[in-house]
């Protein structure tokens, strides 16, 4: 072999290796929020591409729909990786102070752009209005959420606490919109149907979640919600019909987040410890999904860590503002899976709550009060050795 060729095969030696030891590991499944479920068809798969260019990649301008007064130009850049918000892009509600009443539209209700395009004024908070600060959620695994059927999420109501524990979860009824689409497992209560998404379960199903956040959160209108939020004036819709659905259907189809080091011995300990001290009668671990009409979320069982109603939680938490028939002081529980992966999408902080206030689990959990107060005080209790299991077990999920 000549010179010229040896040196040749060198060089390729040379590269590849370079490139293996510059190229980084791709992480885990379960280190990333983002990505399908498992079984979706080519078409469901085609059709969940195109949701996730629509949420991620489309960025409204102000040509393009965006304004005139908005709180983010996108979807994802409340979601980063379809996580949790930050402070940045934290969501103000107000206009309504009593449950089942109307928010106040005019006093610019029932949420505040506090951004706006060149030539116009972001909104101001009215003086001496309650108003509630939601940090965004993470979006994965509410396609699950979304195929529960009304009568088991109602199995866990337990509004007059008759098994005298102290919880007394109840669910808000919504009155639908005037595009709802009534499906086989919702159980309509004279005209209202339970919520289900968002901070106080305002939000029935994804189809109205997605369209008031085009609305309310980017100034974006469609067919279903064709009105300005600021103006309060009909315009010509600003996003198309099948853009919605794209994006509905990726929210949908997203998987679920995955436990990671769930046979760690610490992390063990902390599971038994989570239903020893009652978290787990809010914090439901376990669902099962009935019959849907997308076959890869049928008769799933997942793990969400939710019951998805709505829990007294105490004056430390009433904002006085509210949605629905919630009370000001009432808040659905929040799905725990994917909570140890929330720092990825909160610039390596944890933004905890609501809101936002709480900036570790710890904390989050002290500043329980109301039905979790019995929990709190267990938790505050618990020896050192047993709160840092009980942390390290919420970390996995």
């Amino acid at each position: 072999m000549n010179k010229i060729k040896i040196t040749f095969i060198i060089s390729i030696l040379f590269t590849f290796i370079s490139c293996e030891e510059l190229i980084p590991e791709a992480p885990a499944e379960n280190e990333l929020l983002d990505g399908p479920t498992e079984g979706l068809s080519h078409g469901e798969q085609l059709q969940f591409l195109k949701g996730d260019i629509a949420f991620n990649d489309e960025v409204f301008s102000s040509v393009t729909g965006l304004g005139p007064g908005f709180v983010a130009t996108s979807c994802g850049s409340c979601h980063a990786g379809d996580g949790k918000g930050h402070p940045f892009t934290t969501l103000t509600r107000f206009g309504q102070s009593l449950p089942n009443t109307l928010p106040d539209l005019s006093i610019g209700g029932p949420q505040l752009q506090n951004r706006a395009i060149p030539g116009f004024e972001p909104e101001k908070l009215p003086n001496g209005v309650p108003f509630m600060k939601f940090t965004p959620p993470a979006v994965t695994g509410l396609g699950f959420l979304a195929a529960l059927t009304d009568q088991q999420i109602l199995q866990n109501v337990d509004s007059l606490d008759a098994d005298n524990d102290g919880i007394s979860g109840v669910p808000n009824y919504i009155t639908p919109p005037d595009y709802f689409e009534q499906k086989w497992f919702h159980q309509p209560v004279n005209g209202k149907i339970i919520g289900r998404f968002g901070k106080k379960a305002a939000a029935i199903d994804l189809l109205q979640q997605t369209v008031g956040a085009y609305n309310q959160d980017m100034g974006v209108t469609s067919t279903f919600e064709p009105v300005d939020p600021m103006s309060q004036l009909s315009t010509d819709p600003e996003v198309s019909d099948q853009t919605i659905r794209d994006v509905v259907f990726y929210l949908r189809t997203l998987k679920a987040p995955i436990q990671r080091s769930e046979e760690n011995n610490q992390v063990l300990q902390g599971k038994a410890i989570f239903s020893e001290i009652q978290c787990a009668s809010c914090h439901i671990p376990e669902w099962t999904t009935p019959v849907s009409d997308i076959e890869a979320l049928s008769d799933k069982t997942f793990y969400p860590y939710s019951d998805l109603l709505l829990h007294d939680m105490g004056p430390g938490l009433d904002d006085g503002a509210t949605e629905g028939s919630a009370e000001t002081f009432e808040w659905r529980t929040p799905p725990l899976w994917g909570l140890g992966l929330s720092p990825n999408s909160q610039g390596g902080s944890y933004f905890l709550l609501h809101d936002g206030r709480a900036r570790s689990i710890e904390e989050a959990i002290v500043l329980h009060g109301g039905e979790a107060e019995n929990s709190k005080n267990q938790f505050t209790a618990l020896s050192e050795a047993d709160k840092k299991a009980l942390i390290k077990f919420l970390e996995s999920l």
